[in-house]
C-alpha cells in the first residue's frame, strides 16, 4: 500500500517501503552496498539484468588492447557454443591483466601469466575454470597472429591441428625431435600422412615412433649425425634395443611399422636421396605376436545384459538403443556413437538396415536389423527433433556442451555411462565378480556367435563389414568347436554301409577329431571323408566307395542317391556293349551305394526326411 510518508524503493518494479533515508528498500540496499554505491540509473540496470552475464573492462581502464583481446576471447568462446564463461570466471581474468604490466597477453609466455596468476590469488578454490580460460584467451590469440593453413603451420615445431582444419588431437610435437635433419623429414612424413587420410591419431603415433628413433640416434654409443649413416646395421641396433622396451608388444610393433612406413617414404619421395638402400625394415623384424581368441562374452553374462528388465536400467533411451545396436549388429562404439539422423534404408523387399559409415575403414557400410530396432530408431530420432527443431546431423547426441545438437555423442561419455549402468544391474562372472567389460567386446561376441551358428565366413565378413577374409578368420577359430560337435553328433558309415562309432569322451577321440580334420582339409571328397592317415598313400586310386578307410555321414545322401543313378546307367550301358568287366567292377560299387543309402536313411529319422523332401 502506497503511503506518502513511507515512499518505496527506487527501483521502478519494486513496491517495498525504502528503508530509513535510503532509497532502497534493505534487501536492495544490501546489494547496492555489495556492487560499490553505484549510482541509482547505473544500479538499476544492473538489477533488471540480473541473471545475465555482465563481464566489466573497465578496471583495464585505457589499455585499449588488452581489453579488445579479452573480448575477442569471450566472443570466440560464444561462437563456438560449447562452454560457457560465466562472469565469475571472466572478472578475476580481467583484474590480473589490468595489474599486470604488459600491454598484450602475448607479451609473456602462458607458463610466466599462470605463475603471475597464481602469486596474485591466495586462494585457490574455483581458480582451474580461471586458468582455463587465461589459457584460451592467449590461443586464440596466437591463433589470430599466426593465421591458419600449412605454411603458416609447417615451419613450427609444435602444430597446432586446429588451424589446419583437423579435428582429432591438440597438437603434433616435434620438438622431442634434437636432430634438425631428422625433424624436417618427420614433419613432411606427417604432412604427407595427414594430407592422404591418415587419422591424426596414427600420426601422432607416427611422430612418437619418430621421436623415440630420434632419442636412439643421439645416445653417445651409436652418435648417428647425418642421414647417410643411418643403415641397416643402426636399424638393427635399434631394433635390438626396442626388444627391452617395457612396452607391450603390439605397441613395439607399431613403432616398427611406423618407422618402416617413414623410411619409405624417404626413399619413394626422394625428400632425401642420402638414405642408404640398406636403411628398411623387413617383416622378420617385427616380433611374434601370441595367436589370442576372440574377446567375446560368456554366454551366462550375455544373458544378464540382454535382460530387458537390465536394459531398463539405462537412464537415457539413446543409451540404451546404442546398447542394443553393439550387441545385435556388432558395430564399434566409434562408429555407434557417429550414426547419422537419417540412417535407415530399405531394400527392394521392404527390409529395413543400418547405415553407418565405417571409419576404421574410410567407406559406408550396411547391417540388416530387426523391427524392434528399426522402432527405437524412429523413437530416438523424434527425441531429437522435439529438443531440436531444426533437427541434428547425428542419431545420438553429446549430453552436455551441446546446445545446438552438433556434437555427436562421444565414446568416453558412453563408456562412463555403460560403466555405471553395470553397477545397477549388478552383473557379475561365474566366480560372483562384478563384470567389467568393454563396448568392442560386443562386437567380437557377434562375430563369434555367427560362426557359431553355422552363418558362411563371407557372410560375417560383410556384416561386419570386414576388408579381408582374413580378419573375419580371427574369428572363425572357434569355428571348430562348433564343426566337431556335429561330427561327433552324427552318424558316420563306412564304404560297406557299416556304423562307426567313435567315443567323444575315448582316449582316442582328440586324435580321431584332429585326423578327421586333416582328411577334410587335404583329402577332402564331395560325398563323405578319407579316413586315412595323410602319412600313406590311397591304394585305391581314389575310388573312395570301395575305399575301407572311407567314412560318409547322412549331410550327404543326395550326392549318394545322385551317384546310385549315375551307376547304374553305366552298368546298363556297359552290359549293353557286353562290357561285362566294366559291369562287374560297378556292382560293388553299386551294392556299397545301397547299402550306404539304406543305412543313412535309417538313423536319418522321418522328420529329417519329410524337411529334406520338402527343401
Amino acid at each position: 500500500m502506497h503511503d506518502a510518508n513511507h515512499p518505496v524503493c527506487a527501483l521502478p518494479y519494486c513496491t517495498l517501503w525504502a528503508q530509513g533515508r535510503s532509497p532502497f528498500c534493505v534487501n536492495h540496499r544490501s546489494r547496492w552496498e555489495a556492487v560499490g554505491r553505484p549510482d541509482i540509473d547505473e544500479f538499476t540496470v544492473l538489477c533488471e539484468s540480473y541473471g545475465d552475464d555482465r563481464f566489466d573492462f573497465r578496471p583495464l581502464g585505457d589499455r585499449r588492447q588488452l581489453r579488445l583481446e579479452l573480448q575477442h576471447a569471450l566472443q570466440c568462446r560464444n561462437d563456438e557454443r560449447q562452454v560457457k564463461t560465466p562472469a565469475a570466471v571472466a572478472r578475476p581474468v580481467i583484474a590480473l591483466a589490468a595489474v599486470s604490466p604488459v600491454a598484450s597477453l602475448l607479451d609473456w609466455p602462458i607458463e610466466l601469466w599462470v605463475k603471475f596468476f597464481d602469486a596474485n590469488h591466495s586462494a585457490q578454490h574455483g581458480q582451474n575454470g580461471q586458468v582455463a580460460f587465461l589459457r584460451y584467451a592467449y590461443r586464440c590469440l596466437e591463433d589470430l597472429l599466426c593465421g591458419s593453413g600449412w605454411e603458416a603451420e609447417f615451419p613450427r615445431d609444435v602444430w597446432e591441428l586446429r588451424r589446419l582444419g583437423i579435428e582429432g588431437r591438440k597438437r603434433l610435437r616435434f620438438d622431442g625431435i634434437p636432430q634438425s635433419w631428422l625433424r624436417e623429414l618427420a614433419k613432411r612424413f606427417a604432412r604427407w600422412r595427414l594430407s592422404i587420410g591418415r587419422s591424426p591419431n596414427q600420426t601422432y603415433i607416427d611422430v612418437q615412433a619418430v621421436t623415440r628413433l630420434a632419442r636412439f640416434l643421439e645416445a653417445p654409443p651409436v652418435s648417428v649425425t647425418s642421414l647417410a649413416e643411418l643403415d641397416r646395421a643402426t636399424l638393427e641396433r635399434y631394433l635390438a634395443d626396442l626388444s627391452t622396451d617395457p612396452r607391450a608388444l603390439h605397441t613395439r610393433s607399431r613403432d616398427i611399422s611406423s618407422l618402416g612406413a617413414f623410411l619409405d617414404a624417404i626413399r619413394r619421395h626422394e625428400w632425401d636421396r642420402a638414405l642408404p638402400t640398406s636403411a628398411a625394415f623387413y617383416p622378420d623384424d617385427f616380433p611374434k605376436r601370441e595367436k589370442r581368441l576372440p574377446r567375446g562374452l560368456a554366454g551366462h553374462i550375455m544373458a544378464q545384459v540382454e535382460q530387458p528388465a537390465h536394459l531398463d536400467r539405462w537412464h537415457n533411451p539413446d543409451t540404451r538403443l546404442i546398447t542394443l545396436i553393439l550387441m545385435r549388429c556388432g558395430l564399434r562404439i566409434g562408429d555407434a556413437g557417429k550414426i547419422a539422423f537419417d540412417c535407415v534404408v530399405r531394400d527392394g523387399d521392404g527390409a529395413p538396415y543400418l547405415r553407418y559409415v565405417n571409419r576404421k575403414m574410410k567407406r559406408e557400410a550396411l547391417v540388416p536389423i530387426d523391427e524392434e530396432i528399426e522402432q527405437a530408431i524412429a523413437e530416438q530420432q523424434q527425441r531429437i527433433l522435439h529438443r531440436w527443431t531444426e533437427g541434428s546431423p547425428w542419431l545420438f547426441t553429446a549430453p552436455k556442451m551441446n546446445p545446438d545438437g552438433r556434437k555427436p555423442l562421444s565414446t568416453h561419455s558412453y563408456r562412463g555411462q555403460l560403466r555405471d549402468w553395470l553397477d545397477r544391474c549388478d552383473v557379475r562372472d561365474e566366480h560372483g565378480r562384478p563384470v567389467h567389460l568393454t563396448p568392442h567386446q560386443w562386437r567380437h561376441t557377434f562375430g563369434t556367435r555367427l560362426i557359431n551358428k553355422d552363418v558362411p565366413q563371407e557372410v560375417v565378413r560383410v556384416l561386419l563389414d570386414h576388408s579381408s577374409g582374413e580378419m573375419t578368420a580371427h574369428y572363425a577359430r572357434l569355428h571348430d568347436t562348433t564343426v566337431r560337435r556335429h561330427w561327433e553328433k552324427a552318424s558316420k558309415v563306412n564304404a560297406k554301409g557299416e556304423t562307426v562309432t567313435i567315443d567323444p569322451d575315448g582316449p582316442l577321440a582328440e586324435a580321431n577329431w584332429a585326423k578327421q580334420r586333416l582328411g577334410r582339409v587335404t583329402q577332402a571328397l564331395p560325398n563323405g571323408f578319407c579316413g586315412l592317415p595323410v602319412q600313406k598313400t590311397c591304394p585305391h586310386a581314389n575310388a573312395c566307395l570301395t575305399c575301407p578307410m572311407f567314412v560318409t555321414t547322412p549331410e550327404f545322401l543326395p550326392q549318394h542317391r545322385e551317384h546310385r543313378q549315375q551307376v547304374l546307367q553305366i552298368i546298363t550301358a556297359a552290359e549293353a556293349r557286353g562290357q561285362q568287366r566294366l559291369a562287374e567292377m560297378n556292382q560293388q560299387v553299386l551294392g556299397n551305394l545301397d547299402n550306404i543309402i539304406v543305412t543313412l536313411e535309417a538313423d536319418f529319422g522321418p522328420e529329417e526326411q519329410e524337411t529334406e523332401d520338402a527343401c
